[in-house]
């Protein structure tokens, strides 16, 4: 078994790193880690439906896909993660309730942790950790598994000293209608652990949190704490290069739905209406009380089949006369209201 006590804040990298410990490893190993500013969604997951990605590129949040299902989760550097990774008969599931997925196995050694700490955690519902207090549980901790090829793998956020108010923005979907396919995340209630920790624990810092949890992980398991080799974070580096920080696993494989948005300028109010294809525009029509020399068809026709980001659409209107079409209008006009 290893224990891998990852500093890396790059999410791109930490991603990438557990996939590339399940294809390259047949040992049992654990990897506490923590990210810069990001949003990390489910496997299953529109990304478009389920985050404010405006608000994401503005605050310089990152938007990652992981290998499990599950719902959207934010990260940051006071965010401490913890991953699992037992192929079949490995040490990590032994005793793991046979025939799927178990989520009481590999949270028990965390929330034994916390308990030494003075949080009394508990699992809720089914892939959380939560801490009653006196107004309620708050949710400190979500959980999600996978098996990849007999290989188990589970992993879960430990909210220590988040900003959770760039949480509510970041995971704060668009009111305007959309239809999409993928699974919606559950909002819960949520709480850091800093705040709830006893004043005799001392833990000022998520770093001191995560070795705390380190120091207990090696009593439990019989491990010492280790990074990286050169030739390992390599191999992690290309594979995040070739697929974790691309489009086309972090947005578009889940890029398909219609979109209806409307906004009123000062030249009056315009309306879009969309459809996107594995991220890209496949039909789109605008409408409203707005005046123009040129049909707006046209300007429809411009932007079909162009890849649905900010880049894409900026680059295909650079010369182009917004305000032919929709008087008074320009290029950030459609993009205040395409995205």
């Amino acid at each position: 078994m290893k224990l891998y006590l990852n500093p890396n804040l790059d999410p791109y990298f930490n991603l990438a790193a557990e996939e590339y410990l399940i294809t390259h490893t047949r040992e049992d190993i654990i990897m506490l880690w923590r990210n810069d500013r990001s949003v990390i969604i489910g496997k299953n997951q529109n990304a478009f439906a389920e985050i404010d990605l405006e608000f994401c590129r503005v605050n310089g949040i990152k938007v990652v896909r992981r290998l499990t299902g599950g719902g959207a989760v934010f990260h940051d550097p006071g965010n401490v993660n913890f991953t699992f990774i037992s192929p079949a008969g490995g040490q990590l599931a032994e005793g793991m309730r046979a025939g799927g997925l178990d989520f009481a196995h590999f949270t028990r050694p965390i929330i034994a942790a916390l308990g030494d700490m003075g949080i009394k955690a508990e699992l809720s519902g089914r892939n959380d950790i939560v801490v009653p207090t006196a107004d309620g549980e708050r949710k400190i901790s979500g959980n999600a598994q996978c098996v990849i090829d007999g290989t188990t793998m589970h992993h879960g956020t430990l909210l220590f000293s988040a900003e959770l108010s760039r949480m509510q923005g970041a995971l704060t979907v668009d009111p305007e209608k959309l239809k999409t396919k993928g699974i919606a995340s559950v909002r819960s209630r949520v709480a850091n652990i800093r705040d709830l920790l006893p004043p005799s624990a001392e833990l000022e810092s998520a770093e001191l949190f995560m070795n705390r949890l380190a120091k207990r992980l090696e009593y439990d398991f019989s491990v010492s704490a280790e990074s990286f080799t050169q030739s390992v974070s390599g191999g992690i580096e290309a594979l995040a290069k070739a697929k974790y920080s691309t489009d086309e696993w972090n947005l578009r494989r889940f890029g398909s739905f219609d979109k209806t948005s409307r906004k009123r300028f000062a030249f009056g109010s315009l309306e879009v209406a969309l459809t996107v294809r594995d991220g890209v525009i496949d039909n789109i029509a605008f409408g409203g009380d707005f005046f123009g020399v040129r049909d707006v068809s046209e300007l429809a026709g411009i932007l079909r089949g162009v890849q649905y980001t900010r880049e894409g659409i900026t680059k295909q209107l650079d010369g182009t006369e917004v305000g032919e079409y929709i008087s008074g209008a320009d290029a950030a006009s459609l993009l205040a209201l395409l995205l």
